[in-house]
């Protein structure tokens, strides 16, 4: 088992940045890729990033691109989103996931597949 916590969320005005972090605990960290998603209200659950187990590739959707940072520190158990140039529409409760086998090209189409969830943290962010 994995267990997924998120912190980080907040309000925060359009232009802002916000940095979420996802602490993980249970089995060995550094055997998963770790990723981020979101759900704005009344919206399905959407990929926004993911990070291969050594951190060496990421995917972002394009909505994130050149705004948003996922990196992991597998010493610290962490995987971080940085957000700048938030926007309204980033609003949502953003979820750290865990997957050991989902290729992450694959992760935005497959996020039902994923082993593990955190409970989510809430970003809203004010025009």
């Amino acid at each position: 088992q994995v267990q997924l916590v998120e912190s980080g969320g907040g309000l925060v005005q359009a232009g802002g940045s916000l940095r979420l972090s996802c602490a993980a605990s249970g089995r060995t960290f550094s055997l998963y890729d770790m990723g981020w998603f979101r759900q704005a209200p009344g919206k399905e659950r959407e990929f926004v990033a993911a990070i291969s187990r050594s951190g060496s590739s990421t995917y972002y959707t394009d909505s994130v691109k050149g705004r948003f940072t996922i990196s992991r520190d597998n010493a610290k158990n962490t995987v971080y989103l940085q957000m700048n140039s938030l926007k309204p529409e980033d609003t949502a409760v953003y979820y750290c996931a865990a997957d050991p086998d989902i290729p992450l090209s694959s992760w935005a189409d497959h996020y039902y597949g994923m082993d593990y969830w955190g409970k989510g943290t809430l970003v809203t962010v004010s025009s």
